[in-house]
């Protein structure tokens, strides 16, 4: 998907922040890898009612995979369609390897403290979200399973897994269609299972615009039978008519 002239609003974050914001239903987003290599941690819930969240397990269960790419759905726990994969250059994006701590990041890269390094500080996964999660009256307890875009976990057959290198070059990019007014919440920490010995997170770039209508032949819609159900699910959630699946 090629990215529209008009453009809602668009904007550039440095590795180590967070940010959240409203992603209302039929808008798109993209995330750009600026530089490669970057990970990007995402939570996601429905802007009225927050207690409905992205659900990981169903939204693997229900379309047999492991990972996002298109056409792939994010589904919500109320079986609803919080945002779809409409665009992609990289291909996988990890839903599995979870987010980095306080101690976790001391441990591999060191301590550096806001107090000798200022927002040069090094900054984890888990104390970004929760920045995020508390500017919406959510807690610990919405820091649910989050997909980590742009970073590529492989499963070995003994069960360890093992964090892909390269798989995101710079300029890389995934597009979200937003199927629900979604309160997106992400950062830029490093995977915890990023091998580098150095606190290096990267930058990414975000933007927005209007989507076009979503037909009845889309590849999103249409890629499982769990998913024209959620899509249904979300269209009477909104009062309107759901697509023809005969």
């Amino acid at each position: 998907m090629s990215k529209p002239s008009s453009t809602i609003w668009s904007e550039t974050f440095p590795g180590g922040a967070h940010w959240s914001g409203v992603m209302r239903r039929g808008t798109c987003l993209r995330i750009t890898d600026l530089e490669g290599g970057a990970n990007v941690p995402m939570l996601m819930a429905n802007l009225e009612v927050i207690s409905e969240r992205y659900n990981m397990p169903d939204t693997l269960k229900a379309q047999k995979t492991a990972f996002l790419t298109v056409p792939n759905a994010c589904f919500s726990d109320m079986g609803r369609v919080l945002c779809s994969v409409v665009g992609d250059t990289c291909g996988w994006h990890d839903t599995i390897g979870g987010i980095s701590d306080a101690e976790s990041v001391k441990q591999k890269y060191g301590e550096s403290t806001y107090q000798k390094a200022h927002n040069d500080y090094f900054k984890n996964g888990y104390d970004s979200l929760m920045n995020e999660l508390e500017k919406w009256d959510m807690d610990a307890k919405d820091m649910v399973s989050n997909i980590n875009w742009f970073s590529k976990v492989q499963v070995e057959t003994d069960g360890t897994m093992t964090f892909i290198e390269g798989n995101s070059a710079a300029g890389s990019y995934v597009d979200l269609r937003f199927e629900m007014d979604t309160i997106v919440l992400l950062s830029t920490a490093q995977h915890p299972l990023d091998p580098n010995p150095n606190y290096a997170p990267k930058p990414i770039e975000l933007t927005a615009w209007k989507a076009e209508p979503v037909e009845s032949d889309d590849a999103c819609l249409r890629h499982r039978a769990e998913n024209e159900r959620a899509f249904y699910n979300t269209a009477i959630y909104y009062g309107e008519k759901p697509h023809d699946f005969s």
